[in-house]
């Protein structure tokens, strides 16, 4: 299977490529997005987004991850980033995302999400979608809610970003759902 390009009324979301690197470190390397997310570093040394993208092609053709570029429909402007993480044996898989900080309270990264979970539902025949989000970050549980996932626990300082202990509000969706 190749991977696809995906459309919503706004958005397009398609595989990375090489030449994406500038833009992901300039809006991943974002101080503000990086203290959000679990796994991005800062500061966003050169190279680091092109080994990224290098990762992406063969973990979708393992069965193991999906990730997108999320552009915009109406300029090839590079929005920021949306994954599955895929646990084929238990037919689930962890959403992920980050949005770069011009794009913030536009409702791209919620868009983007619903049609990654329609992919996963429809398309790779999951059973269910989590997520998680550390607990000073509310934005990224509404988008969660929005999606319809159910807040199915709280993590207390469950991982160390910086130094410090944070707690971690988990949320899952059914296909059933």
């Amino acid at each position: 299977m190749t991977q696809p390009t995906l459309h919503t009324d706004r958005l397009i979301l398609r595989p990375f490529d090489l030449s994406d690197a500038p833009d992901v470190q300039r809006l991943a390397g974002d101080y503000a997005v990086a203290n959000t997310t679990l796994n991005i570093p800062h500061p966003y040394e050169d190279g680091m987004a092109e080994q990224w993208i290098a990762t992406h092609k063969p973990e979708f053709e393992k069965g193991e991850s999906v990730t997108f570029a999320i552009t915009l429909h109406s300029q090839p402007a590079l929005v920021g980033a949306i994954d599955l993480i895929i646990n084929p044996r238990f037919k689930r898989a962890e959403l992920g995302y980050w949005i770069g900080v011009p794009y913030w309270n536009q409702g791209y990264c919620t868009e983007a999400a619903a049609a990654l979970v329609h992919f996963a539902f429809e398309t790779l025949r999951l059973h269910k979608i989590t997520a998680h989000h550390q607990t000073r970050n509310p934005a990224s549980g509404r988008v969660m809610q929005k999606l319809g996932m159910q807040k199915e626990g709280t993590l207390k300082e469950h991982v160390l970003k910086w130094e410090r202990f944070e707690d971690i509000e988990c949320y899952g969706l059914l296909a059933s759902d």
